[in-house]
């Protein structure tokens, strides 16, 4: 019997490419770092999409070919593109003055406006334990951010607020999309819409790439490549309000790439809050482990 992918089951499949999907985002958000400090950050946008568009196409074209790929929900498809662009450009700018620790601590509003937002357009149904889940690993990222809350005063901060916002925004679009566009559509047309517009907007400001950056190209084309791919099969096969609380496990990655690269060690308040965020995580894997076991004995 084939399973509903909206059910239990489909979540906890989702939950499994929201981890991977933010491993290797967390990869290339640490390239996307390192090239911010030689490139204007509206031009690590448009390598970001360029450098994985070709992979894209040849999945899109192997798995499912190109005979339906114009009959899509365009209007739909040109928000996600906007929305993209500007989430990129915003993050590229915000990571350029923080650690990645500071920015994806920032970051982690997303999961609760995915949530409130999933309730108002996708109608799901968010129980008292993924908002409970969710108000503690809210608590974890102030406490990472201090009472005074002065991270979110900086520029650098205000940008990275911004791009959480549009990709709130974006992961809802994606939801309805998902109703009836396939999900390698969905990826290859906002790598083509992505890659073209942040291009046309940085072309003015555009620094000729070194040779030197070649390796790190690479590993941007790869790291997007899949970690798209598995954020697009997450939010395409699950409710939006469950997966969404797996972002948090971004920041381990985070301050383990910070503390191998800038040797950058979070202080004690960065690790409370961190264990925080985490546990949440956790115990909401815990909680649809449990639905998939009384759903499928």
């Amino acid at each position: 019997m084939k399973l509903d992918m909206k059910r239990p089951a489909g979540n906890l499949y989702s939950i499994y490419a929201m981890v991977l999907a933010v491993f290797m985002f967390a990869l290339m958000d640490t390239v996307m770092k390192l090239l911010t400090e030689r490139y204007p950050a509206i031009q690590v946008a448009a390598l970001r999409s360029l450098t994985s568009l070709p992979l894209v196409a040849i999945y899109v074209g192997v798995r499912v070919g190109y005979r339906d790929i114009f009959k899509i929900r365009w209007p739909l498809h040109l928000m996600r593109a906007v929305l993209g662009i500007a989430m990129l450009t915003l993050f590229a700018f915000g990571i350029r003055n923080l650690s990645l620790a500071e920015a994806y601590t920032i970051f982690f509003v997303s999961p609760a406006l995915i949530t409130a937002l999933s309730v108002w357009f996708l109608k799901e149904r968010v129980g008292a334990a993924r908002w409970i889940a969710i108000a503690v690993g809210l608590g974890g990222v102030l406490v990472v951010l201090r009472p005074s809350g002065a991270g979110f005063l900086t520029i650098g901060g205000l940008a990275i607020l911004g791009a959480a916002a549009m990709y709130a925004i974006s992961a809802i679009t994606v939801g309805i999309l998902a109703r009836t566009d396939r999900s390698e559509h969905m990826v290859f047309w906002l790598m083509v819409m992505v890659a073209v517009g942040a291009s046309a907007l940085a072309v003015p400001g555009w620094v000729a790439l070194s040779t030197a950056d070649l390796p790190l190209l690479a590993a941007l084309s790869l790291t997007g490549f899949i970690g798209q791919l598995a954020i697009t099969e997450a939010f395409a096969r699950g409710q939006a309000s469950s997966i969404a609380p797996f972002e948090y496990t971004a920041l381990a990655w985070a301050v383990g790439l910070d503390w191998l690269l800038w040797q950058t060690l979070p202080d004690r308040y960065t690790m409370l809050g961190a264990a925080i965020i985490i546990g949440s995580g956790l115990y909401l894997l815990r909680h649809e482990k449990r639905h998939v076991e009384a759903e499928h004995p």
